[in-house]
């Protein structure tokens, strides 16, 4: 593991846990047991940044980590979004201030703590000003809610508008080698205002990590079966380039999905990851992915997985509509 970086006020290690599929979106989650012993095995191996939403299972995975890890507070930067929440057993994008203001209230409780380390706007809604928006989680700050602010799914041109508010520590958008997007603005930006990226699916949804080789094989309910990439057409020619990608990896001694987290982190010192898994045996592999990978091996990385030679867009046109991300044409 590589020297820790920089998220906001904080020094974390730059594979950080996303804790999400532990109880949300790739089908059935594990069961709960499953999920503690993951939870406190992460921290062991030191994982000390780990992400999660009041919409995860519709705050059962705040509520998990909180009875899981919440004893071992001191031990981790924890992360936590607000403004896409469920409402009635459905996903409902809020972003109106009253509405952040109730969800950190019962986010907090949930995790047991008086205080989240960084609190994102999960979605930008843009029926709200994101001046709004973040003008609300500013108050969180003065109130002592809340340490720093982040925002996910976003552009550069959003990111400045919302910085100029009140100071971004990260961005959390998708990054990896097949979904390139935050190239076109907001690895820069961020940059710029230093502020952290914090990629999420950094392994392309368990693509590069080898995990994904038919749509029949997902099961009811797991959000990729509705993502073009994973669907028949657009998955063979993809599967392609993973066994191309898996060849380099072979050559490099590391694993796809240390390939695929190396790569992400190789971008800049101000990126970290947030892989999710679960499966302790990957939380382990992805721990151990080599501090550097020899520059060419990255640069032949690079050119495989070029935007255009990727089937697919990243998310479904309903989907897309909600977001905020410059895309590729």
């Amino acid at each position: 593991m590589s020297a820790k970086r920089r998220v906001g006020p904080f020094d974390v290690n730059p594979l950080a846990l996303g804790c999400m599929s532990l109880s949300h979106a790739y089908g059935s989650p594990p069961p709960r047991d499953q999920a503690v012993r993951l939870l406190n095995r992460a921290l062991d191996l030191g994982y000390d940044f780990l992400d999660t939403a009041a919409l995860y299972g519709f705050g059962a995975n705040e509520t998990l980590l909180g009875e899981a890890i919440g004893h071992r507070r001191r031990e981790y930067v924890l992360a936590s979004k607000c403004g896409m929440t469920g409402v009635d057993g459905k996903r409902v994008i809020d972003g109106r201030p009253e509405t952040l203001l109730a969800t950190i209230e019962q986010s907090l409780a949930r995790l047991k703590t008086d205080v989240i380390d960084l609190y994102y706007l999960h979605r930008w809604d843009k029926k709200v000003p994101i001046e709004e928006s973040v003008g609300a989680l500013s108050r969180m700050v003065e109130a002592g809610k809340i340490r720093a602010i982040g925002l996910s799914e976003i552009s550069a041109a959003t990111l400045r508008r919302a910085h100029s508010v009140h100071p971004i520590a990260a961005v959390q958008n998708e990054y990896s080698p097949w979904s390139r997007n935050v190239e076109l603005g907001v690895l820069e930006a961020t940059r710029e205002l230093e502020a952290s990226l914090v990629a999420f699916s950094p392994v392309a949804r368990g693509f590069l990590a080898d995990a994904v080789h038919s749509a029949d094989a997902l099961e009811p309910g797991d959000i990729r079966r509705a993502m073009p990439r994973f669907q028949p057409g657009n998955l063979e020619r993809n599967l392609e380039l993973l066994a191309r990608f898996r060849a380099l990896a072979v050559e490099a001694g590391c694993t796809p999905a240390q390939l695929s987290l190396g790569w992400v982190l190789s971008r800049g010192p101000h990126v970290t990851a947030i892989p999710g898994t679960t499966s302790i045996a990957h939380l382990e592999e992805n721990f151990a992915t080599p501090a550097s990978l020899p520059a060419g091996l990255l640069d032949q990385v690079d050119r495989l997985m070029a935007p255009e030679a990727i089937a697919g867009p990243r998310y479904p046109a309903a989907t897309q509509a909600e977001i905020d991300t410059e895309e590729f044409s």
